[in-house]
């Protein structure tokens, strides 16, 4: 982040969170700052006051938000956001007095899963997928969580999770959103949770495919693996931090007085995180001992293929020796026939009696010969 960024959240992060003393209506309708004041951009998904569990009033701008909320009495306020501006997370932090270093987070997104606790205020990074069966792949997307004594602040960077159905689900449980803020966090860890069963299911049978397509000999199957493999290890980057971010809001129970109810409901978290880290583990493993079986059975068929061509190519020398031999055997009576056609006067041989039947006999000594010495070394 650069150094203007760095000292305009200084700049937020310094007054006190909301006024001490109470002010009067026409106080309150004073706009608030300049950053605050016309902030109603897209990036506001929803933004609710509730009351004892009960939603009672909902906002379209964060500044209406922050003035209801001022106006509120033990009220606490829920804000989902998608990829915000500067200006919108700036407004943010300056009204619930956020840490400079958590803002800063939220901006640049792409962070690991972990939990920081600033004074009164947690924040949480986690790394929610999606399993895209068109495409056969994982889709992950990424949330921030900021939770205070009396607001509970949500910034998407991607499509999962669906906060939506979080915020249907606790309105219609409203004896445990009364709990508070830490009640709003533990159903979202648990809807994050819960959206990694489809991505396991998916990735497990990608797994069965792939080994399907190994055994059966698919030339394209060594890249679908490579490909699986990288978003296991992906997948493994999102789960596996999850058990320290729910030991260390456990390790806080007693300290920040954590009602008994909302901590069976983390351990319950709990159980299903270690559950999926496990799978996607076993994932990890099985991809692994299957790249292996691929690499053997691609050398057990580039091996066979080996020998298939030299056997082909020990034939094809067998055949050219049996060529090779004839040739020579019929040199033989063709140089004797050629030396005995070229008529010229003065040769002996012209004259003799015997000289005909001669050649003959050379050319039949001369083939025999060369067929015996063929024979004998299996070239015929």
């Amino acid at each position: 982040m650069s150094e203007r960024r760095l000292r305009a959240l200084r700049a937020f992060t310094k007054p006190a969170k909301r006024p001490a003393e109470p002010v009067s209506p026409a106080e309150q309708s004073v706009p608030a700052p300049s950053a605050v004041q016309s902030l109603r951009g897209n990036s506001v998904i929803t933004a609710a006051i509730y009351h004892d569990g009960v939603r009672t009033s909902t906002h379209d701008s964060l500044a209406e938000t922050f003035a209801k909320l001022r106006e509120a009495d033990g009220g606490m306020a829920w804000i989902g956001l998608h990829r915000p501006t500067e200006a919108e997370l700036l407004s943010v932090a300056q009204e619930f007095d956020l840490h400079p270093l958590a803002v800063e987070d939220a901006l640049e997104a792409h962070q690991r899963p972990k939990l920081e606790r600033y004074g009164a205020t947690l924040f949480v990074v986690l790394r929610a997928a999606r399993y895209l069966d068109a495409a056969e792949e994982v889709d992950f997307g990424e949330l921030h969580v900021f939770v205070g004594p009396d607001f509970v602040i949500t910034v998407r960077h991607g499509a999962a999770p669906d906060l939506a159905a979080v915020r249907r689900r606790m309105e219609d449980t409203p004896d445990l959103l009364k709990r508070g803020p830490e009640a709003v966090l533990y159903a979202i860890l648990d809807a994050v949770v819960d959206g990694y069963a489809p991505v396991v299911a998916g990735v497990e049978n990608d797994v069965d495919e792939i080994e399907t397509e190994v055994f059966r000999g698919d030339p394209t199957v060594s890249r679908r693996i490579y490909e699986l493999s990288r978003e296991v290890v992906e997948f493994a980057r999102a789960t596996r931090p999850l058990t320290r971010i729910l030991e260390g809001l456990s390790a806080g129970f007693e300290k920040y007085g954590i009602d008994e109810e909302l901590r069976r409901y983390l351990r319950d978290v709990a159980d299903h995180a270690t559950h999926v880290t496990e799978r996607v583990d076993g994932f990890r493993l099985a991809l692994q001992d299957i790249l292996a079986v691929n690499a053997t059975l691609v050398t057990q068929q580039q091996n066979e293929e080996m020998k298939q061509l030299a056997h082909a190519s020990h034939a094809q020398n067998e055949e050219i020796k049996k060529i090779s031999s004839w040739a020579a055997i019929l040199f033989a009576p063709t140089l004797v026939g050629t030396i005995y056609g070229m008529n010229f006067d003065h040769m002996p041989e012209l004259g003799w009696v015997l000289g005909y039947p001669f050649a003959l006999a050379l050319m039949a000594v001369v083939c025999g010969g060369l067929y015996v010495v063929f024979k004998r070394r299996d070239w015929l």
